[in-house]
């Protein structure tokens, strides 16, 4: 019986860690605008810097997202959220996205972001055959 993988814990608070990585997966806590004060557009494009900034600590990037939730408490605020979101993903590289509505905890909050997402496979270096030698 193997060992069961370790569990590292990113920005950990009172209640909950920013990020939990275990056996090469990234798992991100809901993410919320550090200024509420922000249209949604705005709102986005803070919450995607920070989830930027925890795949990074966690070692990986917005490339290796597998999968990403977005709760949106109005949706007259889609395309804003979507504009930021356009310009911030790699197009190569999509996730896959669900966004529904929801009432979120702060007011002011206009939406909130969640995220799973892989640890890159280390490459290992080629190895090198000796060159035979001709007699």
């Amino acid at each position: 019986m193997t060992a069961p993988a370790a569990i590292r814990r990113l920005q950990p608070e009172a209640r909950l860690c920013g990020a939990t990585v275990h056996g090469g997966t990234v798992y991100l806590a809901g993410q919320v605008a550090d200024d509420p004060s922000q249209d949604a557009e705005g709102q986005t494009a803070d919450i995607l810097r920070q989830i930027d900034a925890l795949l990074a600590e966690a070692g990986t990037d917005r490339r290796n997202l597998l999968m990403v939730q977005i709760f949106i408490a109005d949706l007259a605020d889609f395309d804003a959220m979507n504009r930021a979101w356009d310009a911030w993903i790699d197009p190569a590289h999509l996730p896959a996205r669900a966004t529904v509505q929801a009432k979120l905890h702060h007011p002011a909050w206009r939406l909130e972001i969640t995220a799973t997402a892989a640890l890159p496979t280390p490459t290992l270096p080629t190895p090198t055959l000796p060159t035979p030698t001709l007699p």
